[in-house]
């Protein structure tokens, strides 16, 4: 199965571009003083819906900007590596279906930042790894959740008003649907053995009917064997067989007459 792990030019590529993407389009604003963020998500509203494939592009200051660079690189190099043939789908409906959600239940408010997407990556990494149980991807999860885990407080309200929580919730959503949806059947453990196959039955297992109810040891039944008239049936066939005993002669040379 690690056949499947490939590194790449796209798992830096990929994560660079997208960044590099996000801070020239912050370089334009500040550079030619332009205003996107009404170009960021408002729910509920017709021309709100620009934001969702807008809105992870777009990001207040610097330090926004900054706080989302760097998880991007590292999820979105995790991501391509580990899950090469989902990263394009799992980022493009990732980005769609969370601005979507974000546009349904999100304060009336502008929202923006690539933290959506963030949240989405997070959720996606941790619970496909857990429900591979691939012992790679477990890891992967577990690192993933050693490092990022304290995002789980900023998905709840109150927590800090300046944040789109309902953004992170969104992407946490998403993230999570995503890992459900997406089957990996390359990550499947490959029987080796014959107790491992779906339709093994232990009561026709030599080995296992040695052992009781109570798992002890015993002695398999002797096998019976069909007798008739004193000789054992080697012969088996449909027809009727008769049987004639002919009693053996002296073999002794007759006398010439």
């Amino acid at each position: 199965m690690d056949k499947h792990f490939k590194f790449t030019n796209a798992v830096v590529g990929l994560p660079l571009f997208f960044v590099l993407t996000l801070w020239f389009v912050y370089w334009l604003q500040i550079r030619f003083d332009f205003d996107f963020v009404e170009n960021g998500i408002y729910p509920r509203t017709f021309s709100g819906l620009q934001g969702v494939i807008f809105s992870p592009f777009i990001h207040s200051d610097l330090n926004h900007l900054y706080n989302n660079s760097i998880p991007l690189l590292v999820l979105l190099a995790a991501l391509q590596f580990f899950y090469s043939k989902l990263s394009i789908k799992v980022i493009g409906y990732g980005i769609l279906f969370s601005g979507i959600l974000t546009w349904l239940i999100g304060r009336e408010s502008y929202h923006i930042g690539a933290s959506g997407l963030i949240y989405v990556l997070f959720a996606f990494i941790f619970f496909k790894g857990i429900m591979t149980q691939y012992y790679r991807l477990v890891a992967l999860s577990l690192t993933v959740i050693t490092m990022y885990g304290g995002m789980i407080w900023y998905v709840f309200p109150k927590v800090d008003e300046a944040i789109s929580w309902e953004g992170h919730l969104a992407g946490l959503i998403t993230g999570f649907v995503l890992a459900v949806l997406y089957q990996t059947p390359e990550f499947k453990k490959v029987p080796k053995y014959e107790w491992e196959m779906p339709d093994y039955n232990p009561a026709e297992d030599k080995f296992m009917q040695r052992f009781d109810e109570n798992g002890n040891f015993v002695n398999l039944p002797k096998e019976k064997v069909e007798e008739f008239d004193g000789f054992q049936n080697y012969y088996i066939s449909n027809q009727e067989v008769n049987y004639e005993i002919v009693p053996k002669e002296k073999d002794e040379s007759k006398p010439e007459s």
